[in-house]
């Protein structure tokens, strides 16, 4: 059921729920609605400097050549996206250390100092960009973070929680449209983002009378409470809580904890039951299961921001330079982004799909887990195939439906990621390990600009060879999927071996 204990309980999860769907769809990843905000941008002069007159064609017709500004503006987004993944690593272990409140304030200062530098800068400051474009990214990513726990309240919907909130963060690009359509309607770029600063006190709200001071820990205790509640106790110590899982005993030892919620260990890292101890932070970083998540998350990933990045310059092209028809191209790809929202829980019902059923002899809810996992991780390595296809074809046409598989793909890899980590790996390193597989898919991700780089100058600004590299290069995210189903496997076949051993040694004891 969605919601547990009393009604008043009950009623805060879901309150909790709801504002923290509103901060993600309204706010946490609002820079990947870039695209929509060069635009304005560009209609506002930033580094026009960069523009040269060029003599082109047999009657010397003076042009003007933006290319300059193009890439200066790819720039700024590699650095950001760049930003909101590398700096995830060290707010993880913020997150996992000083708790929810400590990381919420945080988040709050840099989002808030971001939009207020993009509200004052100008034409003549388009240097700022950078920064504060930064500063937006890392403090909507945290965001993000503080909200994923928030699915360990409503527990057999605890993935397709995740996803939807992962898919609100992707859906949060649509903001800059709605400031691109309030800029054409006479609403300077300003007002709109100080408006966005403004929006802080509602973060601060939240913090202080929705989310927990620590952590909301999984599986949820009895009674548990948050927020602000005189007379009762919401400080819940995860680390025990884990241990409780591993051991399947009480923190005092008195008996069998009120949970079959045993963990299951990535590859290679196996531990005794009864050794009353999590998995080391650096035992999860050096599994298997570790490894080929970075690969998958990684590769789709630089497909992403490459094509984000680079959107507008590519409609100029595909569109002969016609402002309005890449105007009218840029604002479907915003309006389809705001469908993230409503994609991302498709992949939480698949990775839920399981609940509610028995389990095979001797099978954890772990192991079950992680098997629903494998269909999810799977079918997102398609899409992205899918999409890069269509994304290097020449037609413009077609981009509609890029712009359809871009914003699918993107619900199911973000929700995933976090849903897989959440699912393979102890609750008490999840900030750790969702900020270091960030942190290090980050700097994959800096290939972009010499990627772009490379199609500016040596293939004289047509993507075609770079997209069918990348095309190639996302096949490598079906090694990970593939991996976890033939792991799952072995598990059911030495489950069987084992039953058949048992059924052996009963019979000899027969005879």
């Amino acid at each position: 059921m969605l919601g547990c204990g009393g009604g008043g309980v009950g009623l805060r999860y879901r309150l909790t729920l709801a504002t923290g769907l509103v901060e993600c769809l309204c706010f946490a990843g609002v820079v990947f609605g870039w695209a929509s905000l060069v635009f304005v941008l560009k209609t506002d002069g930033y580094f026009t400097d960069l523009c040269v007159n060029v003599t082109t064609g047999p009657n010397s017709t003076v042009e003007t050549d933006c290319s300059g500004q193009d890439e200066q503006f790819s720039l700024v987004f590699t650095v950001t996206s760049f930003m909101n993944n590398f700096l995830t690593l060290p707010n993880g272990f913020i997150f996992d250390r000083f708790g929810t409140m400590a990381t919420r304030l945080l988040g709050i200062c840099l989002y808030t100092t971001g939009t207020l530098m993009v509200a004052f800068s100008s034409s003549a400051l388009s240097m700022l960009l950078f920064p504060a474009l930064s500063f937006i990214a890392v403090g909507g990513i945290l965001f993000l973070i503080t909200n994923i726990q928030v699915g360990n309240l409503f527990g057999s919907h605890r993935s397709t929680i995740i996803t939807l909130y992962n898919g609100a963060f992707d859906s949060s690009s649509a903001v800059f449209l709605i400031i691109k359509v309030m800029y054409e309607g006479g609403v300077s770029l300003r007002s709109s983002f100080l408006i966005l600063s403004v929006c802080s006190v509602i973060h601060l709200l939240r913090t202080f009378f929705l989310m927990p001071n620590t952590h909301i820990p999984y599986p949820l205790p009895e009674g548990f409470t948050y927020g602000v509640n005189p007379g009762k106790s919401n400080s819940f110590n995860v680390e025990e809580v884990e241990k409780t899982r591993e051991t399947g005993m009480t923190s005092e030892g008195e008996g069998p904890a009120e949970t079959d919620d045993m963990p299951l260990q990535p590859d290679d890292v196996q531990q005794s039951e009864d050794s009353g101890k999590v998995d080391s932070f650096r035992s999860c970083v050096q599994s298997w299961f570790f490894l080929w998540h970075l690969v998958w998350l990684s590769v789709m990933q630089l497909r992403h921001y490459l094509f984000i990045g680079t959107l507008n310059p590519m409609l100029n092209r595909l569109a002969d330079n016609n402002s309005a028809l890449v105007s009218q191209y840029t604002n479907a790809f915003a309006f389809t982004q705001l469908c993230g929202v409503l994609c991302a829980p498709w992949n939480g019902l698949i990775m839920d799909r399981h609940k509610g059923k028995p389990l095979a002899p001797g099978e954890t809810d772990k192991e079950a887990d992680l098997r629903s996992s494998a269909l999810s991780l799977f079918l997102t390595s398609l899409q992205c195939l899918l999409f890069s296809i269509c994304a290097s074809s020449p037609l413009l046409p077609l981009q509609y439906l890029t712009f359809i598989l871009q914003v699918l793909n993107r619900s199911f890899l973000y929700g995933g990621n976090a849903a897989f980590i959440s699912i393979a790996f102890p609750g008490v390193h999840f900030g750790k390990l969702y900020g270091l597989v960030m942190s290090l898919s980050a700097v994959v991700s800096l290939l972009q600009y010499p990627c772009f780089a490379l199609v500016k100058g040596a293939l004289g600004g047509d993507p075609f060879y770079v997209n069918i590299a990348l095309t190639l290069l996302t096949l490598l995210a079906f090694i990970h999927p593939i991996n976890i189903f033939y792991h799952c496997r072995k598990l059911t076949n030495q489950r069987k071996d084992m039953a058949g051993g048992a059924a052996i040694t009963l019979a000899e004891a027969k005879m």
